[in-house]
């Protein structure tokens, strides 16, 4: 995290950080798993992950419904995901994104070469279409959750799903 707003700080609540602290304990490494998805880069997603989270604390006190707290971290995340690979398409991060590893050395000689193939092949999908896959499938979201998350329709979903898994069926047999 680059700077924290104590000021927004202040008018969290023990309840926030205990409800918050519930929050993380349950859900954070999943949403870890998903950023890394989205930016092959585990300290990025880990980043994002700690200001979606930052962010929720900061405005708990704000939430109308705290059992949006959930979609609201995940909204964070993907937000957050999108701004960091912004500023990669800039020129604000050196490295290219498709040469960026998605683990470390070790865990990659773990991941199988078909598993290794088909991230790969994540990776390059559009943003939209990598996101409602990685929602829908990996995170095990319902289609009208995904929806929310994304802030699109129900058919949007539906129909950046299937475009990514033809997508994905072409790369893969064009690898083989």
């Amino acid at each position: 995290m680059d700077t924290v707003d104590t000021h927004a700080l202040r008018g969290a609540t023990p309840d926030a950080a205990r409800h918050v602290t519930a929050l993380y304990q349950a859900h954070a490494l999943g949403l870890v798993r998903l950023a890394v998805i989205m930016l092959g880069d585990r300290a990025a997603a880990e980043d994002v992950v700690q200001d979606a989270f930052l962010s929720l604390y900061s405005h708990w006190a704000s939430l109308s419904d705290t059992s949006n707290a959930l979609p609201y971290v995940r909204s964070s995340v993907l937000n957050g995901c999108r701004t960091v690979l912004r500023r990669r398409v800039r020129g604000v991060h050196s490295a290219a994104f498709a040469e960026l590893p998605l683990e470390s050395a070790e865990a990659s000689a773990l991941i199988g070469e078909e598993h290794r193939a088909v991230l790969a092949a994540i990776r390059r999908l559009p943003d939209r279409q990598r996101e409602a896959l990685v929602l829908r499938y990996y995170l095990d979201m319902a289609e009208e959750e995904v929806a929310t998350a994304m802030r699109v329709s129900r058919g949007t979903v539906k129909s950046a799903t299937s475009r990514a898994i033809t997508a994905l069926g072409r790369m893969l047999r064009e690898e083989s």
